[in-house]
Formats: structure tokens, sequence, C-alpha cells
């Protein structure tokens, strides 16, 4: 795992109206790092990631990636920075095939590719996560596992400095589970650097290097899987006090 930091939040928060979703929340995730980004439901997690990808703008703090200040720029110019990400629901684009879905990324992100070298690259990425037989269909004929696949394969076609994986395992059966699984792990050793929202515990701790832990917005631990997981604070914020 590499020491530079890629991405750095520093005394982030949102609020809506009355409500803060997100309190005063700091991290840095380091070059190579899976981080996982966990708490319970409604802690602000999926708002985490939209702050990072530029879908809402802070209320105060900033986000830097590297030396760059990313948190008052749109989605459009983080996207070509080099963060991509995926969907709790995925976003398929349905007047388009399979691989035209995939070429979206290599076109719009970080890497800009265009034509033929698009859609090759395209191509390597729907083979890279299971599916190359599939290019020429259109999203209608995908089952849901299939549809995961491609929205983790047109993230993947920008090649992304740093990667948000928001629920990218919900939903699927304890097979596609297990595919996934060993899919991001695949991901993990070849380097990437990964920001995992995630309620799948066995995945946490199979595929993590570290992690967060969010409860209203706040950050009430951070360390490995194994640490921030037997933290009494975490088990009271996911089990209630007499858990704890």
């Amino acid at each position: 795992m590499g020491e530079r930091t890629v991405l750095e939040l520093q005394a982030v928060s949102k609020r809506f109206g009355g409500l803060v979703a997100v309190d005063r929340l700091s991290f840095a995730v380091r070059e190579n790092e899976l981080l996982g980004l966990i708490g319970p439901n409604g802690s602000g997690k999926t708002t985490v990631m939209n702050l990072i990808s530029g879908a809402l703008a802070p209320s105060a703090g900033e986000i830097f990636l590297g030396e760059r200040l990313i948190s008052a720029r749109p989605p459009r110019h983080i996207a070509r920075a080099g963060v991509a990400r995926t969907f709790q629901l995925v976003r398929l684009l349905p007047s388009l095939t399979v691989l035209e879905n995939v070429m979206a990324g290599a076109v719009f992100g970080h890497k800009r590719l265009w034509g033929r070298e698009a859609r090759n690259h395209a191509a390597r990425q729907l083979d890279r996560v299971g599916i190359g037989g599939a290019a020429s269909l259109p999203t209608s004929a995908l089952t849901y596992v299939d549809e995961k696949r491609i929205e983790l394969a047109r993230a993947l076609a920008s090649d992304p400095r740093v990667l948000l994986l928001d629920e990218w395992l919900a939903g699927l059966n304890p097979t596609e589970l297990e595919t996934g699984i060993g899919l991001i792990r695949s991901l993990r050793e070849e380097g990437r650097t990964i920001i995992m929202v995630e309620h799948v515990m066995d995945a946490i701790r199979s595929l993590c290097d570290r992690c967060v832990v969010v409860s209203s917005g706040v950050k009430i631990a951070e360390g490995t899987p194994d640490d921030a997981l037997s933290d009494q604070e975490v088990i009271r914020a996911y089990l209630g006090d007499e858990n704890a």
C-alpha cells in the first residue's frame, strides 16, 4: 500500500435545512488503499459519496484529490480529475448498448479516450468484469448482477485515481456475492484506490485495509476492520446500548 494521500476530507459538513447529515468529518485515503465507509442506515454514508463525487457541495470543510481542491467543483470536473463511482441504484443509459454504456466512462471520465481506442478500452473493461460476451446487447436484456458489472466497467473505463463503490454488493444472492467480492479483491490487488460503502460485513472484513465508521454523520471510529467493528461505540450504534 502506498503512503501517499490520494483523497482527503477536512472537517466536511453537509446540512439540509436544520438536519446535519455529515458533521465535521475528516479522513484520508492512501494510494492503493481499500477503505470501508460503514455505519447504520441513515448515518450519512451516501451523502459522503455524493460530496466526494460532486453531486453535493459541502456546507463547510474541504475535499482534496491529491493537492487539488475538488469540493467546489462540478461533478464533471471531479470525474475528469479522477473520481469515478457506482450508485446504490444502478444507472445505465437504456438507449445505448452495453458496450456504448461502458464507452461513456472512457469518453467523459479521467482517461478521455475517443473512437476505436475508446471502444477497445471499453471492451477490455467488460472482459475485466466477466461479461465481455454481452457487449452488443441492449441493457434491457441484462440481469441485475450484470447491470452492476456494467456500471463497474463504466467506472473503470475512466481509469480513475479513486473508485467509489456505493453498496455495489447489495441485492446479490450468495453465489453472486462471492463472485462480486472476488472481483473487488482483484481490483484491490491491481493497486486501485477504493472507497467502499457496504453493509455486507463479510466483505468489509475480507477486503478492507481500514474502516471509517459514521453514525448520524459523525465519525465514531477508524482503524482496521477488526478494531473498528469491535469498538464499543460502533457496537452501540449498530445494535443499541443493551449489546454494547
